[in-house]
C-alpha cells in the first residue's frame, strides 16, 4: 500500500508539472496555404519536438529560466516594490522588440545586457544552437511575408 501511495504522488507531481508549464507557441510547423508544412520558412519537423517528457528533471530544465525569473520578480518585488518588477519587464519587452530583418536571427544583445549574460559564455557561445543557424530563403518574399503582405 505504501508504494503504490508514493507512486501515485509522483505520478500527480508530475501532472501538475505538465499542467502548468508555459506552452511555447510558434515552434511548431507553420501549415501553408493548402494545409502542408510551410518546409522553406520552418524547416523540417522533428518528433522529438513534439514528445513529452521522459524524465521529471527534463521539465524543470526547460523552465529552469522562467523560474529564476519568477523567483527573481518576486524577491525584487518584496524588496522594492510592485514598481520595480513592472519596470524590468517592460524594458525585457522593448528589448525583445528589437530585431534583424526577418530573414535574419537576432542575437538579442540588448535583452542579453539586461539579463547580465552578456558576461558569461555558455553551451550556445561554443557549439552554437541550432536554432540560431542561417535560414535559407528569398530575403524579399520573407519580409512580406512578417508584414502580412503575402
Amino acid at each position: 500500500m505504501y508504494c503504490s501511495v508514493v507512486r501515485h504522488q509522483n505520478t500527480r507531481g508530475l501532472r501538475s508539472q505538465l499542467k502548468d508549464s508555459v506552452p511555447v507557441t510558434g515552434m511548431g510547423p507553420q501549415v501553408g496555404a493548402y494545409g502542408v508544412q510551410d518546409t522553406l520558412r520552418s524547416g523540417f519537423s522533428s518528433v522529438k519536438n513534439e514528445l513529452l517528457p521522459s524524465h521529471a528533471l527534463e521539465l524543470s530544465e526547460k523552465n529552469f529560466q522562467l523560474n529564476q525569473d519568477k523567483m527573481n520578480f518576486s524577491n525584487l518585488r518584496n524588496i522594492q516594490g510592485l514598481h520595480a518588477p513592472l519596470k524590468l519587464q517592460m524594458e525585457y519587452r522593448a528589448a525583445r522588440q528589437i530585431q534583424r530583418l526577418p530573414f535574419l536571427q537576432s542575437s538579442h544583445l540588448a535583452l542579453d545586457t539586461l539579463k547580465g549574460n552578456d558576461e558569461s559564455i555558455s553551451f550556445e557561445d561554443i557549439l552554437n544552437d541550432p536554432a540560431q543557424s542561417e535560414m535559407m530563403g528569398e530575403p524579399h518574399i520573407m519580409v512580406e511575408y512578417k508584414l502580412g503582405m503575402m
